[in-house]
Protein backbone atom coordinates (compact mmCIF):
# COMPACT_ATOMS: atom_id res chain seq x y z
CA UNK A 1 0.00 0.00 0.00
CA UNK A 2 1.28 3.45 -0.86
CA UNK A 3 1.56 6.06 1.81
CA UNK A 4 1.03 9.76 1.38
CA UNK A 5 3.86 11.28 -0.63
CA UNK A 6 5.16 7.96 -1.95
CA UNK A 7 5.52 7.46 -5.68
CA UNK A 8 3.79 4.61 -7.45
CA UNK A 9 5.62 2.52 -10.04
CA UNK A 10 3.73 4.27 -12.86
CA UNK A 11 5.05 7.64 -11.61
CA UNK A 12 8.61 6.37 -12.19
CA UNK A 13 7.93 5.32 -15.77
CA UNK A 14 8.59 7.62 -18.66
CA UNK A 15 5.57 8.46 -20.78
CA UNK A 16 5.18 7.71 -24.48
CA UNK A 17 2.24 9.29 -26.27
CA UNK A 18 0.84 7.98 -29.55
CA UNK A 19 -1.58 10.35 -31.27
CA UNK A 20 -4.48 8.97 -33.27
CA UNK A 21 -7.30 10.33 -35.37
CA UNK A 22 -9.77 8.72 -37.75
CA UNK A 23 -7.13 8.21 -40.45
CA UNK A 24 -5.49 4.96 -41.44
CA UNK A 25 -2.13 6.72 -41.06
CA UNK A 26 -2.46 7.27 -37.33
CA UNK A 27 -3.65 3.69 -36.77
CA UNK A 28 -0.66 2.46 -38.76
CA UNK A 29 1.57 4.52 -36.42
CA UNK A 30 -0.06 2.96 -33.34
CA UNK A 31 0.33 -0.56 -34.72
CA UNK A 32 3.91 0.18 -35.80
CA UNK A 33 4.79 1.44 -32.32
CA UNK A 34 3.21 -1.60 -30.66
CA UNK A 35 5.08 -4.00 -32.95
CA UNK A 36 8.45 -2.28 -33.19
CA UNK A 37 8.75 -0.65 -29.77
CA UNK A 38 7.17 -3.52 -27.80
CA UNK A 39 10.30 -4.19 -25.71
CA UNK A 40 10.75 -0.48 -24.97
CA UNK A 41 7.12 -0.10 -23.97
CA UNK A 42 7.77 -2.03 -20.76
CA UNK A 43 9.80 1.03 -19.65
CA UNK A 44 7.10 3.49 -20.66
CA UNK A 45 3.59 4.33 -19.62
CA UNK A 46 1.71 4.35 -22.96
CA UNK A 47 -0.79 7.14 -23.52
CA UNK A 48 -3.02 7.16 -26.60
CA UNK A 49 -4.20 10.68 -27.37
CA UNK A 50 -6.76 12.15 -29.73
CA UNK A 51 -7.93 15.69 -30.39
CA UNK A 52 -11.49 16.82 -30.88
CA UNK A 53 -10.85 19.41 -33.59
CA UNK A 54 -12.31 22.90 -33.62
CA UNK A 55 -12.51 22.91 -37.44
CA UNK A 56 -16.09 21.59 -37.38
CA UNK A 57 -17.12 24.57 -35.24
CA UNK A 58 -15.45 27.02 -37.64
CA UNK A 59 -17.36 25.42 -40.52
CA UNK A 60 -20.69 25.65 -38.67
CA UNK A 61 -19.99 29.24 -37.69
CA UNK A 62 -19.13 30.22 -41.27
CA UNK A 63 -21.96 28.26 -42.90
CA UNK A 64 -24.61 29.75 -40.62
CA UNK A 65 -23.25 33.30 -41.04
CA UNK A 66 -22.12 33.34 -37.44
CA UNK A 67 -25.54 32.47 -36.02
CA UNK A 68 -25.31 28.79 -35.19
CA UNK A 69 -28.19 27.46 -33.08
CA UNK A 70 -26.91 26.31 -29.68
CA UNK A 71 -28.45 22.85 -30.16
CA UNK A 72 -26.47 22.43 -33.40
CA UNK A 73 -23.21 23.26 -31.65
CA UNK A 74 -24.09 20.92 -28.76
CA UNK A 75 -24.92 18.17 -31.26
CA UNK A 76 -21.56 18.57 -33.03
CA UNK A 77 -19.71 18.57 -29.68
CA UNK A 78 -21.49 15.39 -28.59
CA UNK A 79 -20.70 13.70 -31.91
CA UNK A 80 -17.03 14.63 -31.63
CA UNK A 81 -16.91 13.35 -28.07
CA UNK A 82 -18.47 10.02 -29.12
CA UNK A 83 -16.05 9.66 -32.04
CA UNK A 84 -13.08 10.46 -29.79
CA UNK A 85 -14.10 7.97 -27.12
CA UNK A 86 -14.80 5.27 -29.73
CA UNK A 87 -11.35 5.85 -31.27
CA UNK A 88 -9.70 5.63 -27.87
CA UNK A 89 -11.61 2.50 -26.85
CA UNK A 90 -10.59 0.78 -30.09
CA UNK A 91 -6.98 1.82 -29.50
CA UNK A 92 -7.09 0.40 -25.95
CA UNK A 93 -8.39 -2.90 -27.38
CA UNK A 94 -5.57 -3.00 -29.95
CA UNK A 95 -3.04 -2.40 -27.17
CA UNK A 96 -4.64 -4.98 -24.88
CA UNK A 97 -4.47 -7.61 -27.66
CA UNK A 98 -0.70 -7.13 -27.54
CA UNK A 99 -0.55 -7.26 -23.75
CA UNK A 100 -0.08 -3.52 -23.33
CA UNK A 101 -2.15 -1.41 -20.97
CA UNK A 102 -2.71 2.06 -22.38
CA UNK A 103 -4.11 5.15 -20.79
CA UNK A 104 -6.27 7.32 -23.06
CA UNK A 105 -6.69 11.08 -23.21
CA UNK A 106 -8.56 13.55 -25.37
CA UNK A 107 -8.53 17.32 -25.61
CA UNK A 108 -10.46 19.85 -27.69
CA UNK A 109 -8.58 22.25 -29.95
CA UNK A 110 -6.36 22.64 -32.95
CA UNK A 111 -4.62 19.25 -33.28
CA UNK A 112 -1.04 20.47 -33.65
CA UNK A 113 -1.31 22.88 -30.74
CA UNK A 114 -3.27 20.46 -28.53
CA UNK A 115 -0.65 17.74 -29.05
CA UNK A 116 2.25 20.03 -28.13
CA UNK A 117 0.34 21.35 -25.11
CA UNK A 118 -0.42 17.78 -23.98
CA UNK A 119 3.28 16.88 -24.25
CA UNK A 120 4.05 19.58 -21.70
CA UNK A 121 0.94 19.15 -19.55
CA UNK A 122 1.39 15.38 -19.12
CA UNK A 123 5.22 15.39 -19.07
CA UNK A 124 5.59 13.19 -22.18
CA UNK A 125 9.12 11.99 -22.97
CA UNK A 126 8.46 10.45 -26.42
CA UNK A 127 5.82 11.29 -29.03
CA UNK A 128 4.70 9.04 -31.92
CA UNK A 129 2.65 10.41 -34.82
CA UNK A 130 1.49 9.10 -38.16
CA UNK A 131 2.26 10.93 -41.36
CA UNK A 132 -0.42 11.54 -43.96
CA UNK A 133 2.27 11.37 -46.62
CA UNK A 134 1.46 14.72 -48.22
CA UNK A 135 4.13 16.18 -50.43
CA UNK A 136 5.61 19.65 -50.05
CA UNK A 137 2.68 21.18 -51.95
CA UNK A 138 0.09 19.60 -49.62
CA UNK A 139 2.02 20.59 -46.50
CA UNK A 140 2.31 24.18 -47.75
CA UNK A 141 -1.44 24.59 -48.16
CA UNK A 142 -2.86 22.20 -45.59
CA UNK A 143 -0.12 22.35 -42.99
CA UNK A 144 1.31 19.34 -41.29
CA UNK A 145 0.57 18.33 -37.74
CA UNK A 146 3.62 16.04 -37.66
CA UNK A 147 5.89 18.77 -39.04
CA UNK A 148 4.60 21.29 -36.50
CA UNK A 149 5.06 18.81 -33.63
CA UNK A 150 8.59 17.90 -34.77
CA UNK A 151 9.56 21.56 -34.44
CA UNK A 152 7.52 22.52 -31.38
CA UNK A 153 7.02 19.50 -29.08
CA UNK A 154 9.28 19.52 -26.05
CA UNK A 155 10.31 15.88 -26.49
CA UNK A 156 11.68 13.57 -29.20
CA UNK A 157 9.15 12.91 -31.96
CA UNK A 158 8.90 9.80 -34.15
CA UNK A 159 6.87 10.20 -37.35
CA UNK A 160 5.75 6.89 -38.82
CA UNK A 161 5.01 6.83 -42.54
CA UNK A 162 2.62 4.26 -43.93
CA UNK A 163 4.16 2.38 -46.89
CA UNK A 164 2.47 3.03 -50.21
Amino acid sequence: MEGVGEKSKSDDKKKMMVCIDESEYSHHALNWALENLHDSLSNFQLIVFTVQSLSDFAYIHASTLGVAPPDLITSVQERQKKVAFALLERAKEICAQRGIVAETLTEVGDPKEAICEAVEKFNIQFLVLGSHGRGAFGRAFLGSVSNYCMHNAKCPVLVVRKPE
